[in-house]
């Protein structure tokens, strides 16, 4: 396939970032973050939508053999199984996601520890409010394309 059919399909060029992953997941690997003490944790909530959302999947079928629990949660709830030793990791390329900001907004009391991961945007401004730990992650070409920043 030559350059010109290969922009005909992939006009966006998402080939280019795709391109880049081994780079990007040698960058992300070697980022600097905080430790977070999980010791009591016993379930892992993954909320995120879309692009944002893949890494719950993905996490989830993971740690499927392991004695922790975890949910994805694509939308506004969090399991009435969430309690303090349930971490919920909220995922957010934009950081203005409406579904990940209404569950952080609406369990901010909740006995729960939550981890954020945005590149900035309203997450992170609520997580710095709250103090919440967020972490700020690059914004590739798209959601999908950010996901080996999770």
């Amino acid at each position: 396939m030559n350059s010109k059919e290969l922009e005909r399909i992939d006009s966006e060029k998402m080939y280019e970032v795709y391109d880049k992953w081994p780079q990007t997941a040698k960058e992300s690997y070697e980022m600097n973050l905080e430790k977070f003490n999980v010791k009591d944790v016993d379930h892992i909530v993954f909320a995120g939508m879309g692009g944002s959302g893949t890494i719950g999947d993905v996490m989830s079928s993971l740690l499927s053999k392991d004695d922790i629990h975890v949910s994805v949660v694509k939308g506004y709830l969090l399991p009435k199984t969430v309690d303090s030793n349930t971490l919920v990791v909220l995922t957010s390329i934009s950081g203005n996601t409406d579904e990940t900001l209404t569950v952080l907004k609406n369990n901010l009391k909740s006995n729960a520890k939550f981890i954020a991961f945005s590149s900035g945007g309203k997450l992170q401004e609520l997580s710095q409010k709250n103090n919440i730990s967020h972490h700020i992650i690059p914004e590739y070409h798209s959601p999908r394309a950010s996901f080996l920043t999770f």
